[in-house]
């Protein structure tokens, strides 16, 4: 049975969900996914983000990083999104690659891969739920199956609670976090191995 293909795109203004990226990324890989992690691009102009010095250090640490493109949606067989709060949604960042799938969605392309999703905020609540609630709603416009971590695993309560997905405020990625991001990263694999195994055999 060949491994589940698992694609980590973050969006990461200051390095919060680049770190919760690469963790679910090692947690996947050591489900025996294979991976590929994957930042959106950024389409705030480069003077804006210039006058925020943690910003740029951020995107000088990835300019060299792969961008996600349609085809790394074709490719893989489920996602993993990681992405910041603003104002209640997921940034214009993540929006904008969202709105480059159109062609891919409307021939069926990203129908039936998993999804499941992270954030974070400025403060403990700053519209987390609703990010990912929303985010959601474009998943299932793509007959996407969500794979939320719910509460099935005792490191979704001690790292907050979230069972949309794990919720962090900005610039407190830790331990506790760690784990509930391993967790609903290889919950991800396990269940999108479930979907992939049966065309496998047919195959």
């Amino acid at each position: 049975m060949s491994a589940p293909k698992i694609a980590v795109i973050y969006y990461s203004t200051y390095g919060t969900n680049h770190a919760v990226a690469e963790e679910a990324a090692r947690a996947a890989r050591e489900a025996g996914a294979e991976v590929r992690v994957l930042r959106v691009a950024e389409t705030a102009p480069q003077s804006v983000v210039d006058t925020q010095e943690a910003w740029k250090a951020q995107a000088d640490k990835v300019k060299d990083a792969p961008v996600a493109t349609a085809d790394d949606m074709i490719w893989a067989d489920g996602y993993f999104f990681s992405f910041p709060t603003r104002f209640g949604s997921a940034p214009s960042q993540m929006r904008a690659f969202i709105d480059t799938l159109g062609g891919v969605w409307a021939q069926g392309g990203l129908a039936n891969k998993t999804v499941t999703a992270t954030t974070s905020a400025a403060n403990d609540h700053g519209g987390m739920e609703s990010t990912l609630l929303g985010f959601y709603t474009s998943v299932m416009h793509w007959g996407s199956i969500l794979v939320a971590p719910g509460f099935t695993h005792a490191s979704i309560g001690e790292a907050g609670g979230n069972p949309y997905g794990y919720a962090v405020k900005a610039g407190e990625f830790n331990d506790a976090g760690r784990a509930a991001v391993s967790h609903q990263a290889q919950r991800l694999v396990e269940i999108t191995a479930k979907l992939v195994a049966p065309a496998t055999a047919e195959a």
